[in-house]
């Protein structure tokens, strides 16, 4: 397989690129994006031999109602996913297989990873597990675990002054 270098700007002395418009928060951008886990990550060495690994990236949020969780998981099928709930720890597992390749097939490049993956996330109190969704589309998981009613957040009103209204809370 052929190494073909990566180029990136328009030379390679450091102090031309700053008299051909080098961006240092351009530069910050590209260093602070770099995970040298993922990127030692996709060989691992098992037994003498080698396995390649699929690391999907996720994104988590929190919403007033409920938590959903977004993965990039292009090239997964929905049989080939496995999320399971159990107690507070939500695991999302699968595979994304190698594409078939014939023996004369030359590579110059080989950046796309094939594999198993699975991620395990703990999850807070309160979580709803008997109306999880979950949906596949365009390669992209999209998971939504609603809260309990009783721990989502419930306005209180200020300024009740009558005597009936008093200790009451209005949810």
């Amino acid at each position: 397989m052929a190494d073909l270098p990566v180029r990136r700007g328009s030379g390679s002395s450091s102090v031309g690129r700053w008299t051909r418009g080098f961006d240092p928060f351009e530069q910050m951008r590209e260093l602070m994006g770099f995970d040298p886990f993922e990127r030692m990550g996709r060989i691992v060495g098992g037994g003498g031999e080698q396995t390649w690994s699929f690391v999907p990236a996720f994104e988590v949020k929190e919403t007033k109602d409920a938590y959903i969780f977004k993965a990039d998981l292009p090239g997964v099928k929905e049989s080939d996913l496995d999320i399971t709930l159990t107690g507070d720890r939500l695991t999302i597992g699968g595979k994304r297989e190698t594409e078939q390749q014939e023996e004369s097939d030359r590579f110059y490049a080989y950046e796309r990873s094939y594999g198993s993956f699975s991620r395990s996330f703990t999850l807070p109190e309160g979580v709803d597990g008997e109306h999880v969704t979950a949906e596949l589309k365009d390669g992209v998981l999209n998971l939504r675990l609603p809260k309990l009613p009783e721990v989502q957040p419930k306005r209180i009103q200020v300024g009740a002054t009558d005597a009936s209204k008093q200790g009451k809370v209005k949810a």
